[in-house]
């Protein structure tokens, strides 16, 4: 059977226009509602917008910085997750957050022409950039660009048989409320795929990556981006971020099932994938 055409959904049509801590460590804010940025405690609202501003800043040279930042691996952590879409011709998935499109672009192609790929993001920037990205791959007839909050995502129940969020997650305000919308928007025997930065689990690693994080990211978003102060923030996001099975747990208690992890890279990147039954 052919899949739901999001466009259904109001989906419109695409147009070319000192060691810190890590992970899960004092993730807690001091006040109900409070948000991490980075290392300091914000209002919801406030993260938003500084997030906003983040992206409005490094969109124009987000995938350079990618390449450089990674050394080219995160097309390798990308395609890893690609591998376990599950999706076959026909099909119809979302890219939640997903900026310039690597997901989105991959997933068109596993859909072929008769399914539907959505890329989304809440940042106008970013969106732009992916869904430029997205004609520019030849893929735009299947795909479709649309500027959503991940925490209340505007398509219907039970549509999509993946849905993604890569390095996207820890940029979040409410990752409870994004986790819960994206298993309301993932149909029975769907999956969600979370590709996001993680806590090394070989502790050996962790001097270098502190040192490679707080001392050479923020040296070349300077020199490439004209922007360090960005980038210290997406340093200090990701070690922030909830660890594995911390991901894991908030996966279960938003409506997932049969949750598990792949760590890349040593455990600075994990994949977690699970199911809706």
């Amino acid at each position: 059977m052919r899949a739901a055409d999001p466009g259904s959904e109001g989906v419109p049509p695409l147009s070319k226009a000192g060691t810190p801590s890590l992970p899960g460590e004092g993730e807690t804010p001091s006040l109900p509602g409070e948000q991490r940025f980075g290392f300091s405690r914000v209002s919801p609202d406030e993260k938003t917008r500084r997030v906003r501003g983040v992206f409005d800043s490094v969109a124009d040279r987000y995938d350079l910085m990618n390449d450089l930042m990674s050394l080219g691996a995160h097309r390798l952590w990308k395609r890893f997750a690609l591998a376990r879409t599950g999706l076959r011709p026909g099909g119809i998935a979302l890219d939640v957050a997903g900026g310039t499109g690597d997901l989105a672009i991959g997933m068109s192609r596993q859909v072929g022409p008769q399914g539907r790929v959505v890329l989304s993001d809440i940042n106008p920037a970013m969106l732009g950039i992916g869904r430029n990205r997205l004609l520019d791959a030849g893929v735009g007839g299947n795909a479709r660009a649309v500027c959503a909050d991940a925490t209340a995502l505007p398509f219907g129940a039970g549509l999509f048989d993946c849905v993604t969020i890569g390095f996207g997650l820890r940029n979040v305000t409410g990752k409870p409320a994004a986790l819960r919308s994206m298993a309301r928007a993932v149909k029975p025997g769907g999956r969600l795929l979370v590709l996001e930065f993680s806590r090394p689990a070989l502790k050996f690693i962790r001097p270098a990556y502190d040192w490679y994080s707080f001392a050479v990211i923020p040296a070349l978003g300077r020199l490439v981006a004209g922007d360090a102060d960005s980038y210290r923030y997406l340093v200090e996001s990701i070690r922030v971020h909830p660890d594995q099975e911390t991901l894991a747990e908030m996966m279960r208690e938003a409506g997932f099932e049969d949750v598990r992890w792949h760590n890349l890279s040593g455990g600075i990147v994990a994949l977690h994938i699970g199911f809706r039954y």
